[in-house]
């Protein structure tokens, strides 16, 4: 069945408003079914979660939804399912709480591919505790994070390995199960940062090896809420600073103070939604989203397969990342114009795109273009399509 992609852009009431929205990878338009969610949980009346009355046993539904919703999606265990405001401050804390066990001499391996969510949390974890940081190395050239590497990395004194499923701008999707399995060879804990992979392909964390896989609904239409989909009995074993009377089971210890149920409401309806892009509506949710992020890969990379002929035959056009296997992402500069400039003239064309780091700290002072404003990102997701891309073919080659 044909991806129906006009079917699909009919239900995000934003994009009636005339503008390619090629900025996904920083945040992602909402469906009408999200906000109809979120307003219902809100009209409907919520209490804070414990109560003996209606509205605080609809909160705790709602949450028990979400997790449920999140572990369809990602493979996971919903009782493994921490929730929080973002992926950024859920892996400080999970980094916090894991570092209480390492010791001088220990190590750490990180990646310069890496969004820095998931790089410098370990690090200045590593630094208080005297353990010491590894480097994984890219492939300027391609976007490769090569996985051999990590044979010689990885070693009985690594005590976690941190590595992202997709880098958030250049796509590459390293091989993440061969990253982990080495990991796991010795011991070692793997925290995966699915933020910037979880809206493009479908995901199974058992297979990719994540002892924790941290992702972010807004990535993929939903509201600001972040999650860390991991082992309930590996979260068990760990003790994160809490307040006393707060709860001390798993996965709520982690969670610092009261969730958003309105918005763990809009959580479960962006996962329906995905659910519901491709597949037979009778399946299991878990199915039902694995054929859709089956499709809406299959539909991305056809697009983006125009998108990168497109630039390439633009000669001002320097495009950064070659992986064989990477999300519909680009990251490119124009010979002339700054990245904030071309962003600027995008804008006044009502395209939407990123220009800069955008926390990708050590790849682009890698490439060497940090420090003159990095690059340009176009990202494309489910509900863009050919005109978008056209539209933004034809601005760069006029602004060059």
């Amino acid at each position: 069945m044909a991806f129906d992609v006009a079917a699909v852009r009919a239900c995000y009431p934003a994009l009636a408003d005339g503008y390619a929205y090629l900025d996904g990878a920083a945040g992602t338009q909402v469906p009408t079914a999200v906000i109809e969610a979120v307003s219902r949980a809100q009209a409907t009346g919520l209490g804070n979660s414990g109560g003996a009355f209606p509205a605080s046993e609809r909160a705790d539904q709602i949450t028990a939804e979400c997790r449920a919703a999140l572990a369809a999606l990602t493979g996971g265990d919903p009782a493994g399912v921490v929730l929080g405001p973002h992926m950024t401050t859920l892996t400080y804390r999970l980094a916090s709480a894991l570092a209480k066990d390492w010791k001088p001499g220990e190590e750490v391996v990180v990646s310069r591919l890496d969004h820095d969510a998931n790089v410098r949390p370990w690090v200045q974890a590593a630094q208080r505790a005297g353990v010491v940081v590894r480097w994984a190395e890219v492939d300027p050239e391609s976007g490769e994070l090569p996985a051999d590497q990590y044979g010689e990395l990885i070693c009985d004194r690594t005590r976690l390995v941190a590595v992202t499923a997709a880098s958030n701008v250049i796509g590459t999707r390293p091989d993440v199960a061969a990253i982990t399995a080495a990991a796991h060879a010795v011991g070692a804990v793997s925290y995966v940062d699915g933020v910037h992979a979880t809206p493009h392909v479908p995901v199974d964390v058992h297979a990719l090896g994540a002892d924790f896989y941290a992702t972010s609904a807004y990535k993929w239409s939903g509201p600001h809420v972040g999650a860390v989909v991991a082992d309930p009995a590996l979260l068990g074993r760990l003790r994160p600073d809490k307040l006393v009377p707060s709860p001390d089971s798993v996965p709520e210890r982690f969670e610092l103070g009261t969730l958003p149920f309105a918005s763990l409401a809009g959580v479960t309806a962006a996962v329906h939604h995905l659910a519901g892009l491709a597949g037979s509506p009778e399946a299991t949710l878990r199915d039902r989203v694995l054929a859709s992020m089956t499709a809406v890969q299959r539909y991305e990379q056809g697009l983006f397969g125009v998108l990168l002929a497109g630039l390439d035959s633009i000669p001002q056009v320097h495009s950064y990342g070659r992986a064989a296997s990477r999300t519909a992402t680009a990251y490119f500069t124009l010979a002339g114009r700054t990245p904030a400039g071309v962003a600027r003239h995008l804008a006044e064309r009502k395209i939407n795109v990123w220009h800069g780091h955008n926390y990708a700290w050590e790849l682009t002072g890698l490439l060497g273009i940090r420090d003159a404003g990095s690059a340009v990102r176009a990202g494309l997701v489910h509900y863009n399509d050919a005109s978008d891309v056209h539209r933004l073919l034809a601005a760069v080659a006029e602004c060059g």
